[in-house]
């Protein structure tokens, strides 16, 4: 009696979600297509409480249920009964392993292809009169003795693959590519051992070739896919310290933190959870917010993960653990970005529900229309029959996405920009709607100060002084027009500014306006510091976050054929300001992270194709959500992640360029289908017509590829 296959527990990587429900997150292996998911999400799906999502791109499978944890492993079960096989994600660690036997199979089969085309020459081009049969029986055995090797290895993940599909009762691209390379090689086989005139052994290594290159383009975009939401959950690993209850301070892990604790923040550290101050301070909310200067909190006032204190030291009671914070949230919305990528499935995936049968329909017709109908003896029927599996491999198809992508990619890494997701260029060409952060992508990021009119020596060698004395933004953009070492005497005032008191008992102030009492000002939202000697009226400098050079030719281009939107964490009268100077009608200020990521999904869910172009933290959700992204390499690096196309050069042109680039991308593309549908429409018939031998459908099979191949190849040079 066979025993039953034991249920795998997967109850160690449950994550309990806020309303309640259990969620897992696997790595799926042996999926391959678009068909493998939508048999996976259908099955899970049809049953009561259920919510799974599949990522293609990334092989990654969400399962939500409510109610038992059991469940989840009897649901789990049935994928496996499939023929997948699954792993949780931590543990996933496969994919470069299996890029690498790709290329060892790649290299297997280019070689035999180099070494079988000596024989095959010969033989292609000496009639029966110039070369002996003994001697063409000798040159297809060497031929076999090269290609069989190959096949067994090479063919291996076609193989395993097809075979997975077919054990469990279903089908994919590679079962036919299986079957052609199967049969052609047999029939090659009985036909060396029979002495006739014709092998095919150089055409099955070809094959083989062209399809793992394809196969591996593929794999190498999907591995250079990251989990951005992976790389936020590390800006909060660490230790934090806590001070207990008898005012001594211990270290613990940040995820061990929990509502009620009393957070110590030393100035320069991080604050690992959203909280309440329970005392005065200043902290840089950049990460967060977006907004350029620090911002000076009192007590009571709410303070958020991943804001960084920047003067005396903060005590912060914990209000949220870190899976209910901010940052929580913002990772939750990206991962769930990310599961939603399936959507966006490549032109070949798409095809792969129908390909199959219709191949092996055509292939079966062609062998009964020859041997039953037509009397024709079973060898060439059967020869017929594998004429028409392998002229319509998908060669072409499976190579016109890669090769456009892999060709654009490259010729966007020569102008500074990289290519992250697989089908971002696919997605840009339906943007309509272009959403711009403002510090740091707009602008430079580096606060810059306004040039001061009627200052003497004196006055600037004092305000330099004192300003070299504070790490302030500010003080620093002082400090970098007018370098000097910190003045004696010089101290730090809550947060709000510096001051020297003179020996005589008077003083000189360096700080915000509240610091030197400045009530009536101009009311025009730019970044200030004031300066005063006691006695003397108090004197205003101005700072400025300066526009990139090509900003305003790159914006007013791009508002002639898209919807350009301004969405800042920063002030209104700043954001108001920015949008004023670059003509962009439509802008938002003071924006939070959950309310950008909210006003996208708004967009996307009205129906616009939206590309985000952003830097910071609080811009990940949002990128993530977008359509397509975009972040300067400049960018936090957890932005980076979330964005499909990161760019090197200063400004925006690099947005512009890459619009630009799409488009003629998706161009090549359907040219090449075009192309690759345009030959099976002519070479089917003729293959199932009988006009067509092996060798010729190879060869055929061949140069629709190469063609292919070309045509993308002019983006290269463009």
């Amino acid at each position: 009696m066979t025993k039953a296959k034991p249920v795998t527990d997967y109850s160690a990587h449950i994550r309990v979600n806020a309303d309640g429900t259990n969620q897992l997150r696997l790595i799926v292996a042996g999926m391959h297509c678009a068909g493998c998911a939508f048999k996976i999400e259908k099955m899970l799906n049809g049953h009561s409480g259920v919510e799974a999502r599949v990522n293609v791109t990334e092989k990654r499978l969400s399962l939500v249920w409510a109610g038992d944890r059991a469940v989840g492993n009897n649901l789990l079960a049935d994928v496996e009964t499939m023929g997948f096989q699954l792993s949780p994600l931590k543990q996933a660690g496969t994919e470069d392993a299996g890029l690498k036997h790709l290329l060892r199979c790649i290299a297997v089969s280019g070689f035999a292809s180099g070494n079988l085309m000596v024989f095959s020459m010969a033989l292609w081009f000496s009639g029966r009169d110039s070369m002996g049969g003994a001697t063409r029986d000798l040159m297809h055995w060497y031929s076999a003795l090269i290609t069989l090797p190959t096949v067994i290895y090479a063919g291996m993940p076609f193989f395993k693959s097809a075979w997975h599909a077919l054990r469990h009762g279903r089908t994919n691209m590679d079962v036919p590519i299986s079957v052609a390379v199967t049969l052609a090689s047999a029939v090659s086989l009985y036909e060396t051992f029979h002495s006739s005139e014709h092998a095919y052994f150089d055409s099955v290594a070809m094959l083989l070739f062209l399809l793992l290159i394809g196969r591996y383009l593929d794999a190498r975009v999907r591995l250079q896919a990251k989990s951005a939401a992976a790389d936020l959950l590390q800006v909060m690993q660490g230790t934090a310290s806590v001070t207990e209850e008898d005012g001594h301070i211990r270290r613990i892990p940040s995820d061990a933190l929990v509502p009620g604790m009393r957070l110590y923040v030393a100035k320069g550290e991080k604050i690992l959870a959203d909280g309440t101050a329970l005392n005065t301070g200043d902290v840089d909310t950049s990460a967060i917010t977006g907004e350029t200067l620090p911002r000076h909190i009192c007590v009571g006032d709410a303070v958020l993960a991943g804001m960084i204190n920047m003067g005396a030291p903060l005590d912060i009671r914990v209000d949220k653990t870190q899976q209910g914070s901010l940052i929580g949230d913002i990772i939750a919305l990206m991962q769930r970005a990310e599961q939603g990528g399936a959507v966006y499935v490549r032109i070949a995936d798409r095809i792969a529900r129908w390909y199959t049968p219709v191949v092996h329909a055509l292939a079966l017709i062609t062998f009964l229309g020859w041997w039953w109908l037509g009397g024709v003896a079973f060898q060439p029927a059967l020869m017929c029959a594998v004429t028409v599996l392998i002229i319509t491999c998908p060669c072409a198809l499976g190579l016109a996405v890669p090769v456009a992508q892999v060709m654009a990619g490259g010729r966007l890494f020569r102008r500074g920009m990289l290519l992250k997701s697989a089908d971002a260029l696919e997605r840009l060409e339906k943007i309509d709607t272009i959403v711009f952060d403002k510090t740091g992508t707009l602008t430079t990021g580096k606060i810059v100060m306004d040039p001061p009119s009627c200052l003497d020596e004196e006055t600037k060698s004092q305000i330099a002084g004192m300003a070299a004395a504070t790490a302030h933004p500010l003080a620093r953009a002082v400090t970098a027009v007018w370098p000097s070492l910190p003045a004696a005497g010089t101290v730090e005032v809550d947060g709000r500014g510096v001051e020297i008191i003179q020996p005589d008992g008077t003083w000189c102030r360096l700080g915000s306006a509240a610091f030197l009492d400045v009530t009536e000002g101009p009311d025009d939202d730019r970044l200030e510091l004031w300066f005063s000697m006691q006695g003397r009226p108090p004197l205003r400098l101005t700072f400025s976050d300066r526009l990139h050079a090509d900003a305003a030719v790159v914006i007013a281009d791009l508002c002639t054929k898209y919807r350009v939107v301004l969405l800042s964490g920063d002030r209104p009268g700043v954001a108001a300001a920015v949008a004023a100077q670059l003509g962009i009608d439509e802008w938002y200020g003071a924006v939070d992270p959950l309310r950008k990521h909210a006003m996208i999904d708004a967009e996307i869910s009205a129906g616009r194709h939206v590309l985000m172009v952003g830097d910071g933290l609080n811009d990940a959700a949002a990128l993530s959500r977008a359509t397509v992204s975009m972040s300067p390499s400049s960018a936090l690096d957890i932005a980076q992640n979330a964005a499909d196309i990161v760019y090197q050069r200063a400004g925006l042109a690099s947005v512009a360029e890459v619009l630009q680039t799409a488009g003629r991308t998706q161009a090549i593309v359907r040219q090449s289908f075009g192309l690759a549908l345009a030959y099976n429409i002519i070479a089917v018939p003729l293959a199932m017509a009988g006009f067509v031998t092996p060798l010729v459908a190879a060869v055929s099979m061949s140069l629709s590829s190469l063609l292919v191949v070309g045509n993308a190849l002019r983006l290269k040079g463009e």
